[in-house]
């Protein structure tokens, strides 16, 4: 169909715009199926029949959790533990992500390109790390310190936050910027008064996604001895009591569902019209005081002391680190080794998103809430909201150990862990998306005689394949970096060279390998914003 849009747009540039989407689309196809041979899906079996039994004895754990109340009660101190890291770890990085956001935004540098993409690029190296490897490097430097699950979350969620309120701020109209530049205003004053009102209700919104990230990354540092939910969940399964697996889980699941559902309605609140009365608007302010309660309970409850930051100790550790990093090493056995587990990272994180956006799409259609639906409908929605909640609640770490079960050791298994968490992420943006798509083409079709799945493929699809494939695209850049976090626990990729050479305090190969993931996701995230912007 075409639009006013494409009739304003000259033939000669819809053809080209058309042989750049044709273009991407063949690379994506191609780049899959090679994902698909590097993840050994067409080179044998790759299925653990021996594994079927203990799969089984953790499925059907499910339905019989550890209620024992002196368990029950361990599982609420770890709780406490995630979110105190969380709020913490959440909250240093919205303060680093304002004041970065200043440094990096494209107002702020004007004509100074140069400038703006040198900011830009040092950014690159914090958010390029998974924020389980910011804790690996921290542990060695801070030693058990809380400190370092609240960093470990601060450094790149602050790196990522600073770029996005950044953007926020290059998008709001500029008048009142450039009318207070002009009249002598300093540039941080200028951008406070001129570009943050405007700007207030995106930002606002992004904080609150931003804590429920948060949630989530706090359990994966207890993956790697931080504490909390995630390092309970880790005893749990290695012992292999299923029932406390479950039990965890569940909890994680209740952690994941209050963020969520606190997020959702201080983002609504925020895109809603605003209230023609005066006053302060209840919600949001509740919702500010709360998060205010909890960053000075986490304060108290992690005991955190700022000299623990600037100790003797902490001090020699980072000398010595820094020291024996430099320079990084070019050993070719070592270069080697990086580049072909680099491959199975990118093959990995592949193979997770077409995984996940396949999934997505079939279940986008009944995550989304529908108006005016039946109880039969509710019900349904209701069931696949909750079980994409547990898929995203639980570590893929931990998913990759279940998938063990069945699957031969390898990068699939891997991959398909990434997949099943990615799916829990990406079904839940696509089901938003479907929330706010324009329902008018599948009432006229449903009117027309057209039947529900035929209504969804001709009336909703076509209008969903654009936001759909950018989220997809977004969450690769997010995949490529959660591959590492599969590959410390050991289930392949660079994270297994990574987790190798800290454990042999092979600082100059650890420096080497952490240049080659920020790399890897720098280029990936060039190359999705690239493709991205071929889908505009």
């Amino acid at each position: 169909m075409t639009t006013v849009l494409d009739r304003a747009v000259p033939p000669a540039a819809r053809l080209a715009r058309d042989r750049r989407r044709w273009a991407w689309g063949l690379t994506a196809v191609v780049l899959t199926a090679a994902a698909l041979a590097g993840a050994g899906l067409f080179s044998g079996s790759v299925l653990n029949p021996g594994g079927s039994a203990q799969f089984g004895r953790f499925a059907t754990a499910a339905l019989r959790p550890e209620l024992d109340p002196g368990f029950l009660s361990v599982v609420a101190g770890s709780a406490l533990v995630t979110v105190a890291y969380a709020v913490l770890g959440g909250g240093l990085a919205l303060v680093l992500g304002a004041v970065g956001a200043a440094l990096v935004s494209r107002r702020t540098w004007g004509r100074r390109r140069s400038g703006w993409l040198a900011a830009r690029g040092l950014l690159a190296v914090p958010r390029g790390l998974h924020e389980a490897v910011w804790g690996l490097l921290l542990v060695n430097v801070l030693g058990l310190d809380p400190w370092v699950g609240v960093l470990a979350i601060a450094v790149p969620y602050g790196a990522v936050t600073a770029t996005v309120f950044a953007d926020l701020l290059d998008e709001v109209p500029g008048g009142g910027y450039e009318a207070l530049r002009a009249a002598g205003a300093g540039r941080g004053t200028a951008a406070l008064y001129g570009l943050l009102p405007s700007a207030a209700g995106g930002l606002l919104s992004y904080s609150f996604y931003r804590l429920e990230c948060a949630v989530r990354s706090a359990v994966v540092l207890g993956l790697i001895g931080a504490g909390g939910l995630g390092y309970q969940l880790a005893l749990s399964f290695t012992s292999l009591r299923w029932e406390q697996v479950w039990t965890t889980v569940y909890a994680l699941g209740l952690l994941c569902l209050l963020a969520d559902v606190g997020g959702r309605a201080v983002r609504r609140r925020v895109a809603a019209p605003p209230s023609p009365g005066p006053g302060r608007d209840p919600v949001l302010t509740t919702a500010v005081g709360i998060v205010v309660a909890l960053v000075a309970w986490s304060l108290w409850f992690l005991a955190l002391s700022p000299a623990a930051l600037v100790s003797a100790r902490a001090r020699e550790q980072l000398s010595y680190v820094a020291s024996a990093a430099w320079p990084p090493s070019t050993q070719r056995s070592l270069l080697a080794d990086v580049a072909a587990t680099a491959v199975d990272t990118l093959a990995m994180s592949v193979v997770a998103v077409v995984v996940a956006t396949a999934g997505a799409l079939l279940l986008a259609g009944l995550a989304a809430r529908s108006p005016g639906a039946g109880p039969v409908r509710r019900a349904g929605g209701a069931l696949v909201r909750l079980v994409l909640l547990l898929l995203r609640a639980v570590p893929p770490p931990v998913w990759a150990l279940v998938l063990l079960f069945v699957l031969l050791p390898g990068v699939l298994p891997g991959a398909l862990a990434l997949g099943v968490y990615t799916l829990g992420v990406l079904g839940r943006l696509v089901g938003e998306a479907v929330e706010e798509a324009d329902r008018r083409p599948r009432e006229a079709l449903r009117a027309a005689g057209a039947s529900a799945a035929g209504a969804w493929l001709y009336g909703a699809v076509p209008a969903l394949t654009g936001p759909v494939l950018a989220l997809a695209l977004h969450r690769w850049e997010v995949a490529i970096r959660d591959t590492v976090l599969v590959g410390l626990l050991g289930a392949g990729g660079i994270g297994v060279l990574l987790s190798a050479r800290i454990s042999a305090f092979d600082w100059p190969a650890v420096a080497t390998v952490l240049g080659a993931i920020v790399v890897l996701s720098f280029a990936v995230d060039v190359v999705a914003e690239r493709a991205r912007a071929a889908l505009r």
